[in-house]
């Protein structure tokens, strides 16, 4: 498991502050790999899950500069399954992983009262008819909106160029 404060994700280097311990690419984790991604006929993974002082964000990274999108799935609904699992796995993690640290992480994560989503997305900054952007990203805002109120009623779609005050991390 790669715990840090400094996580690579494709093309997307994220700093976050914090403890050493406080990010980790949990689709990474040995438990997802091994254990939880076929449970339920499958499962699906945010890619970053950071604990700060009073949340844990579970972020979702899309980087559409080298290749275009071509799921058909609506983008908000993919990223909200990805989340509902996410969740899942953390809870199952909890007291079912086998590697120490992510059994510790997972108690650290849902030991927090508020769980924020972050949708980070990369769009090339080209307007071009051939190669429109990939993601209205208002119209991803409003079905994330939708599909996790329960959870997040303000989840934020982002780039690196976007990012919120509120957001402790940075992104090269």
């Amino acid at each position: 498991m790669a715990i840090a404060t400094r996580l690579t994700e494709g093309r997307l280097t994220f700093q976050f502050s914090g403890d050493a311990d406080s990010a980790t690419k949990y689709d990474d984790w040995l438990f997802y790999r091994n254990q939880f991604n076929s449970a339920f006929g499958g499962t699906k993974a945010v890619d970053i899950v950071f604990v700060d002082a009073s949340q844990t964000w579970l972020i979702e990274v899309k980087d559409y500069r080298a290749h275009r999108r071509t799921k058909t799935i609506d983008l908000g609904e993919e990223v909200a399954l990805k989340v509902r699992d996410t969740l899942g796995g953390l809870a199952a993690a909890k007291s079912n992983a086998t590697d120490a640290d992510e059994k510790r992480f997972a108690r650290k994560a849902l030991a927090k009262h508020r769980f924020r989503v972050v949708l980070h997305i990369e769009q090339s900054l080209k307007k071009s008819k051939l190669f429109p952007k990939a993601v209205d990203v208002s119209k991803v805002q409003l079905k994330l909106k939708q599909w996790l109120k329960a959870l997040d009623a303000h989840p934020s779609v982002v780039d690196k160029t976007s990012l919120k005050a509120t957001m402790p991390w940075t992104v090269v």
